[in-house]
This record gives C-alpha cells, sequence and structure tokens, in this order.
C-alpha cells in the first residue's frame, strides 16, 4: 500500500542525496592506487626518510618460480622501507599487485614477517616502531602453496608479536583488494584503512563460483561483489576503521591519525564476545541484505553492550556428555583442585535453529580402503552416529581423551588427554550435517567454527592464567579441515574476521606458555589449516595417504594454475612446495616428526599411544623451546628447504639498523 504521494508509509523517508563532488579537489588530488608499492611506501612516509631494506639489489628471489617457467622478480614483489611518519620511527611494508597478482610465496612471506619481527624487537628495546601493510593480495601464491601457506601463518604471529607493542596498521586501497590468507593478517591489523574501491574478504567471488556455483556467488555481478566486500561495507559494519579517498595526502593522513592513536586496550579480533553477538543476530536461512547489515549488527551490539553482565559464554548450545571427574575440565596434575577452574556455562545458538528448509545434505556412505597418496579424501569415514558425520578428528579425538567428548557447538569438540605429567586440551573441529551454515557441513572452518575455536581456546588461557607457566596446560589441535567455508553468508558476515578471532587465540594461548602442539589426521588445507593447527610450535602429522596439507584442493590449483592436474603433479615432483604428498611436506621444515600407525581412520589402542607418546614429548619440546615460530629456520629440513627465508632474515637483520 502507498499514500498519494506514491511513498511507502512503513518505510523512512529516502536519505537526502550526497553533496555533490568538488571536481577541482578531486582533479588535483594524486591518486595513491595509480602508485606501485614502492612509490606508495615512499609516499606514506616523512619526506628524505625513506630507507628501502632487502631491496631488488640484493637479488633474493624466489627459488621456485623458474622451474615452473615463471620469471623471478627481484624483491619477489615485498617491499620493506623503514623511515619515519608524522615524526615517529615507522617501517612500511608494501604487496606488489602487479606481480603475480600480489600473491605471497617464501620470499615475499619471509620478507613481511621479518620485517614486523625487527620492529617488535626495536619497540621492546626503547625505539617504538609501527608497521604499515600495503595489502593488495590475493593470498597464498599457488606456485609455492606450502610455503606460502606457512610464510602466511608466520607474517601473523609476527603481527601480533608486533601489535601488542605498537600499531600495525592496514591500507588496502585498489580493486585487486586483499584476499585469501592475507585477510586474515588484516583483520588482525590495530585498525584497517580502505578507499571505497578496496576490497576485503577470505574467498574472492570466483573462487566461491568455482567452488559452490554461480548459484552461491555469481563472480560477474561487481555490484553484488562491492556491496559484500567493498571498502564502504566493510568500513559501514566495522570490519574496517576508516574510508578515505583515494588520494595519496588523505590515505597518508589516516595512516599517521591511526598510528598516533597507540594501541588500543582490546584489538578488534580480540573482541569474542562482539562477534557473537554478531552471528547471533544473523539467521544463516535468512540473511540481511549487505545494506542492512551495519543496521542489524549496531542493534545487536547495543543489546549485547546492555546485557553483558547476563550473557552466556558461547552463540551456540553446547552439548557436554557427563563426564566421571568433572574436575578434569580444568584440572591437571600440575594444578590443584583449589585452583581449577569453574564448569563451563550452557550457551545460546548462533543464527536460527535448523529450519524445514535447511535439510542436512546426503551423505555419502563409508568409502573402504586407502586413498592414493595425496589425494584429498571427503570424509571417508562417515557414519550416523547421533546424526553427524563421523571424520579423522573426531575419531582421534575419541582415541585419545581420557573421558567423554564435550562440544563446543556441534562442529567444534573438545576433550581432556593425559600426556606424562600434563592433562591436555584436546579441540577439534568435526562435520556437522545439521549445520545452519549450509557451507560448513562437511567439516569446513566457517563462521561458528571460528568463534568456537577462539572460545575453547580463551576458555584454557583464562582458567590458567593465574598459574605459573610450567603449570599451564597443553593445548593440542586435532586437525581434519578440508578448508575453509566457502560461502556467500560467510562472506558477508565477515568469514577473514571470524578466522582472525580463531588465530589471535592461539596465539595469545602460545605466547602466554601454553605448550601448544598440532597433530594432523586427515586434511589440513587453505584457511582451514591457518585458523586450525598452523600457529602450533609443534606440528605432528600421520604417514598416511589421506593426510593432505596444502593451500587448495588439487583440482582448484590446477584451474588457478591453468595447468591440468596431472602437469600439477608432475611439477610437484621437482617443486615440493607443491606437492600434495605429506612426506613431501615433511621436507619443507615444518613438521616435527612424522608417524606411522596401522590404522589413520579408524585409530587403534597401539596407534593412540603410540600418538600420545609423540605428543607427551612434543609437549615437553614446547615447553622449553620459543615462543615463536622462529624454530620453523632452525631445523636442519629447513636450513636445506628455506635457504631462502634464512637469507631473507640474515639480509634484513643486517640492514635494519
Amino acid at each position: 500500500m502507498t499514500s498519494s504521494q506514491g511513498i511507502r508509509p512503513d518505510r523512512p523517508d529516502p536519505p537526502d542525496p550526497p553533496d555533490p563532488p568538488d571536481w577541482n579537489a578531486l582533479l588535483a588530488r594524486t591518486g595513491f592506487i595509480e602508485l606501485d608499492a614502492r612509490a606508495r611506501a615512499v609516499a606514506l612516509l616523512d619526506t628524505g626518510t625513506a630507507r628501502e631494506l632487502c631491496g631488488p639489489f640484493d637479488r633474493i628471489e624466489s627459488p621456485w618460480l623458474e622451474p615452473q617457467g615463471v620469471v623471478p622478480q627481484a624483491d619477489d614483489g615485498v617491499v620493506v622501507v623503514k623511515g619515519r611518519l608524522g615524526g615517529r620511527p615507522a617501517v612500511v611494508i608494501g604487496v606488489e599487485q602487479a606481480f603475480q597478482g600480489g600473491g605471497i610465496g617464501e620470499v615475499s612471506g619471509a620478507k613481511i614477517a621479518a620485517a614486523l619481527s625487527l620492529a617488535a624487537a626495536d619497540s621492546r628495546d626503547g625505539t617504538p616502531t609501527a608497521a604499515i601493510l600495503l595489502l593488495e593480495t590475493g593470498g597464498v601464491r599457488l606456485q609455492e602453496a606450502n610455503l606460502g601457506l606457512a610464510t602466511i601463518a608466520e607474517v601473523c604471529s609476527a603481527l601480533l608479536e608486533l601489535r601488542a607493542l605498537q600499531p600495525v596498521v592496514g591500507v588496502i586501497a585498489g580493486a585487486l583488494g586483499c584476499f585469501g590468507g592475507m585477510s586474515i593478517a588484516a583483520g588482525l591489523c590495530t585498525r584497517l584503512i580502505m578507499t571505497r574501491e578496496g576490497r576485503l574478504g577470505l574467498d574472492g567471488p570466483e573462487v566461491i563460483e568455482s567452488e559452490a556455483g554461480v548459484a552461491e556467488f555469481d563472480a560477474s555481478d561487481h555490484p553484488l561483489i562491492w556491496s559484500i566486500d567493498g571498502g564502504t561495507q566493510r568500513t559501514g559494519t566495522a570490519l574496517a576503521d576508516a574510508l578515505v579517498l583515494d588520494d595519496v595526502t588523505a590515505v597518508r593522513s589516516a595512516v599517521i591519525d591511526a598510528v598516533g592513536r597507540g594501541v588500543p586496550a582490546e584489538h578488534r579480533s580480540q573482541r569474542i564476545g562482539e562477534l557473537r553477538a554478531r552471528l547471533r543476530a544473523v539467521d544463516p536461512a535468512d540473511p540481511p541484505e549487505p545494506a542492512d547489515l551495519a543496521a542489524v549488527w549496531a542493534k545487536a551490539l547495543a543489546h549485547e553492550t546492555t546485557t553483558h553482565e547476563a550473557a552466556p559464554e558461547s552463540a551456540v548450545p553446547q552439548k557436554t556428555v557427563p563426564r566421571e571427574a568433572v574436575s578434569r575440565e580444568a584440572v591437571s596434575p600440575r594444578t590443584t583442585p583449589s585452583e581449577a577452574a569453574p564448569p563451563r556455562a550452557a550457551s545460546q545458538e548462533a543464527g536460527s535453529q535448523e529450519t524445514g528448509s535447511q535439510e542436512a545434505r546426503p551423505q555419502e556412505p563409508a568409502v573402504q580402503g586407502a586413498a592414493p597418496r595425496g589425494a584429498v579424501p571427503r570424509e571417508e569415514d562417515r557414519d550416523a552416529g547421533e546424526g553427524r558425520g563421523a571424520s579423522r578428528g573426531r575419531s582421534w579425538t575419541r582415541a585419545l581423551a581420557d573421558g567423554d567428548v564435550s562440544d563446543v557447538v556441534p562442529s567444534v569438540i573438545t576433550a581432556d588427554a593425559t600426556l606424562g605429567d600434563d592433562v591436555a586440551r584436546l579441540i577439534a573441529v568435526v562435520p556437522d550435517p545439521r549445520s545452519p551454515y549450509h557451507r560448513a557441513r562437511e567439516g569446513e572452518v566457517g563462521l561458528r567454527e571460528g568463534l568456537a575455536l577462539a572460545e575453547a581456546v580463551t576458555e584454557v588461557v583464562t582458567a590458567d592464567e593465574h598459574l605459573p607457566d610450567d603449570r599451564r596446560r597443553p593445548i593440542v589441535a586435532v586437525v581434519d579441515v578440508p578448508s575453509q567455508a566457502y560461502g556467500r553468508v560467510e562472506e558477508v558476515l565477515g568469514l577473514h574476521h571470524a578466522l582472525a578471532v580463531a588465530v589471535d587465540a592461539y596465539v595469545r594461548a602460545r605466547t602466554a606458555g601454553h605448550p601448544l602442539v598440532t597433530l594432523i589426521v586427515g586434511t589440513a588445507l587453505s584457511g582451514g589449516f591457518l585458523a586450525h593447527g598452523a600457529q602450533a610450535g609443534r606440528i605432528l602429522a600421520l604417514d598416511d595417504p589421506g593426510v593432505v596439507v596444502h593451500a587448495m584442493h588439487r583440482k582448484a590449483a590446477a584451474r588457478v594454475t591453468r595447468r591440468t592436474v596431472d602437469e600439477l603433479d608432475e611439477l610437484a615432483r621437482r617443486v615440493p612446495p607443491l606437492s600434495y604428498d605429506i612426506t613431501d611436506w615433511a621436507k619443507l621444515g615444518l613438521c616435527d616428526e612424522l608417524l606411522d600407525v596401522e590404522n589413520a581412520a579408524d585409530p587403534t589402542r597401539a596407534d593412540a599411544g603410540k600418538v600420545r607418546d609423540a605428543l607427551t614429548a612434543a609437549v615437553g619440546r614446547a615447553r622449553h623451546g620459543p615462543r615463536d615460530l622462529s624454530d620453523r629456520l632452525t631445523s636442519p629440513a629447513a636450513r636445506r628447504t628455506r635457504a631462502a627465508s634464512r637469507r631473507v632474515h640474515e639480509a634484513l637483520a643486517t640492514q635494519w639498523r
């Protein structure tokens, strides 16, 4: 029904039209987007103070591109420029989008991580040094898949090391945007600055369309893309902090302001309650239009603020099987009962309950026999118990647990396991065929899983924070994740942010003294692995054909690199970072131990005992080792395979002063 003026009475008046643009100002500006990464970095710093480190004349190139017929670049597509910003020491790290689409490989990732770590060291030593990340990147460079994935995990760790001391400001200006694993790094930044042309998301539209079909996300619909990922939307929904004109002066002014604000008491990726409230406010089966999301979230956060005291601990119900010894929830042999934390509170659902229009997809029957080595299995050991999909993650968690297994949410489970003198907390992501998020039903790490992982880790950290370091419980990430969730609703709601919240929690646990160990029992792919497992100080993996670590599924990687699967496999024989074979991955210096077991899909008692012994030893090494990821460059395997990364760290350290 409309009024006589033709306006629907149940809708508010349309907003006033925007002021006309100042064409003289627009014509006089110097476009920031038009500059390359080196020119952008110099333009941000105070005049005459810029000094490039580990530049093209150092000629530290990727050793993995030429064997694939790709011409390397002398700076590997990342520039590191030290100088002063508004009179303060700063380092600008820029990703060059013109080289390999801003993809991050071994050398480029090592440059970013090393520069952030050196800035942190300066800040601890009395020279506060902020960092500015110019993020024009599609994420992992698939020609260096596993080393690109590893260096992005190292970037996130180094970013959080510096962020505790000085601001780390991200700038996303161009239409390429910031996607893939580097979007998680963006989500960890102190503050994010975007232009309206910039884009931010975990999965690019083409990737989602490739994985899930055009009905899920039409990659040709540019207005839709910018309505979800664009700078205006991300700033309006508080997933970025400042929206600026594409102008050097405007960007520089915004960066100086962001650095001047200092280190906040709580960063965006630490606000777990805020993420919980946002997810509760949205029904995944009927999400709001992107244009309406800011208002929905603002209302939810206002309600969260007024009811904070009474808020439950999780965004979804936790179904907990009664335990024989409740005290084991927070008590280890190193912890007295008086020091134990109280049992976890029950929690509420994120989004709506499963509706009739969202039936679980039919589950495939169990597949017997081993898959070819390097194949990516899709839950080969499903069952219908309790209406859930079984998985290697669930099987190994049960096999290692002292007692019953608890749900944080149906797709994230925890248990306690005795490892020598410690009782460790096991955490696994498992399939949930009834998940309200239809793209996260087969063990993918999605919005709900990112939140639940952060809650599970934070619960342990909070419960143990009053204990001495050597009494803080180990955390074991049991990993069998096919990927992150490729879905439109996930991108609308900011999947990159949910995964950043999980990464933040894991790094906080490791740096607080909790031995963090990963056990890979199945697939460990892409953003799912970055969020759950990649931040561990010690990584163990089963030596089994069904165990795979990689940046992308084989068929998708072949499409993106414009090769056939056979061509990709042939290249992998000469370029180890491309390989889907777990034994090749272990040679990259990222794996502490490969474990040979009798039955990787359904562990025997002997298998569980062997893995438990290996975990106990790994916990001991983690407890007495460094709390960062520096060990990854010092192992014998890394000395052979990651020589380029070591050269980068040495060159930057020499030139830094």
